[in-house]
């Protein structure tokens, strides 16, 4: 395989894409954390609040390691062009490798925070399921028309 020097730029708009998402998704997280930290002061019932704050500092240090690992990703690229430049073929090769391994590394800590977040929105959601699911939903419908008639 041949490194030309845009090789490794192809890396770039990947982890800005990634550094966008996750960065609004820290300050989304950080946001709740905050609001349930007043709540938390202001409720009786703090069980609930607290392992909510747990479950989204959890998923507060999975944005931050893949923050971390999408920037280390575009440093390894930022190298590699470098050493492309420098005609350091194979030692180019292990950092575009590396580069490429830290951003799958990064995108599957973003399908893992994903699924914490959907697990998060079903245990909120937990005590309206029956209310929300799509048979619920189709027989208050069904019930609404034959009022009508």
């Amino acid at each position: 395989m041949e490194l030309t020097i845009s090789t490794p730029a192809l890396l770039f708009s990947t982890v800005s894409l990634l550094m966008i998402a996750f960065t609004n998704r820290f300050l989304a997280l950080a946001s709740l954390i905050r609001d349930l930290h007043v709540k938390y002061k202001t409720e009786e019932e703090k069980e609930n609040i607290i392992a909510q704050i747990i479950g989204l500092k959890r998923r507060i240090r999975i944005v931050r390691n893949i923050q971390i690992i999408a920037i280390s990703s575009l440093l390894l690229s930022a190298v590699c062009m470098l050493l492309i430049f420098l005609q350091k073929e194979l030692a180019a090769k292990w950092f575009f490798g590396g580069a490429l391994t830290l951003q799958i590394v990064a995108l599957t800590l973003s399908v893992r925070e994903i699924t914490l977040s959907m697990n998060a929105l079903e245990l909120e959601l937990s005590d309206i399921a029956e209310l929300i699911s799509p048979a619920s939903h189709r027989r208050r419908k069904k019930e609404h028309t034959s009022h009508k008639e």
